[in-house]
């Protein structure tokens, strides 16, 4: 599942109604909230708290919201009366220090519960089991890290994932957005150091392939316009939309469309399995048959014989060769999408000025 994030930093808006209507269409499922950062004013997040709430509501997304100490009483709400949580709308709570594992144990007979993924342990495990958790409303929540070079170190984050799995929890982990960035930093929010400022579905589908992660959320409050056509493409259509630059107008008919990897996948180059079908009759003479770097993309010439015509996206540096025209070149925001078009992915190419 796909989720975001909305803050209760400002006033309520037209802009904040737009964004989540957006979001919702697109097909993102959750939305993640936090009632204790310490640079925001709490007094102010009660108001705020009910528009999200009739905002998720209207359009059928659930809330979590992020918690620790007294967080809930800026809002009128208890921890020890968790029907009132309940009942204000508010699907569940990610909890974080400060709250006692007996409380934690009860919330979760009521509605759903996050625990910190990244501090969770064996024994505390026991202890919840003991005081009479239900585990069907229990997530694990892995933190998001606002400081450069303070993100989960990746192999950590695998195994930890296997652990808590054994456990029958699903796990949520944080990208990176790419859009309006969350104050004061400004360095985006991922759980992983390794996703910093990468293209914000690259590190989704990282986490949800890779990590055995269940549920990711956008972790900064703003997704651009290119990203949010990506997210788009690939939860309606399971379809990689990529950016790119044609090197000349001629070759743009060649690019700009719908492709489709081979079901047998090559190790360096993504196929699009219908373009020498599509291209047999096409004039294509050499030309432009210079280094192949990563994210070129390249059609072969008519020197290639049968293979003439067949377009590629390169994906790893190859020599150049007189039988393959470089033709155009995937933007770099997008390179790393490149991994995840494998065995029969569709994708799609359209047009970024400048390649960049």
């Amino acid at each position: 599942m796909f989720g975001f994030s909305i803050y209760l930093n400002e006033d309520w808006s037209d802009a904040k109604e737009a964004y989540i209507a957006e979001m919702a269409d697109i097909g993102f499922k959750g939305i993640f909230t936090s009632l204790h950062l310490p640079e925001d004013d709490v007094l102010q997040y009660g108001g705020r708290l009910k528009q999200l709430v009739n905002a998720a509501r209207s359009r059928g997304l659930r809330l979590m919201a992020d918690i620790s100490g007294n967080a809930l009483e800026a809002v009128g709400l208890s921890i020890r009366r968790p029907k009132q949580i309940k009942e204000s709308g508010i699907t569940g709570l990610r909890v974080d220090d400060g709250i006692d594992l007996k409380d934690i144990a009860a919330l979760s007979n009521f509605i759903i519960v996050g625990v910190n993924a990244d501090t969770l342990t064996e024994s505390d495990y026991e202890n919840l089991e003991k005081y009479g958790a239900n585990f069907s409303r229990m997530e694990a929540w892995h933190n998001y890290y606002p400081r450069l070079e303070t993100g989960l170190d990746e192999k950590w984050f695998g195994e930890k994932n296997k652990w808590l799995k054994s456990k029958g929890l699903s796990v949520a982990a944080f990208a990176p957005g790419d859009g309006e960035l969350r104050h004061p930093l400004y360095e985006t929010l991922p759980t992983l150091e390794m996703h910093r400022h990468e293209n914000p579905l690259a590190a989704s589908l990282s986490l949800l392939q890779h990590y055995a992660v269940d549920h990711v959320y956008i972790g900064d409050p703003g997704l651009t316009v290119e990203s949010c056509s990506q997210f788009r493409q690939w939860i309606r259509c399971e379809t990689i939309l990529l950016h790119a630059a044609a090197k000349e107008e001629k070759w743009q008919p060649y690019i700009f469309k719908k492709h489709q990897n081979r079901i047998d996948p090559a190790r360096d180059v993504i196929r699009s399995i219908y373009s020498r079908r599509e291209n047999k009759d096409a004039d294509i003479p050499p030309e432009n048959n210079g280094l192949r770097t990563a994210g070129s993309i390249t059609l072969d010439n008519q020197l290639y014989k049968r293979y003439k015509g067949e377009l590629q996206i390169v994906r790893r540096a190859l020599p150049p060769d007189p039988k393959v025209n470089v033709i155009g070149r995937i933007a770099a925001r997008d390179l790393p999408l490149l991994p995840f078009i494998q065995s029969g992915t569709k994708f799609e190419i359209t047009a970024s000025e400048g390649g960049k």
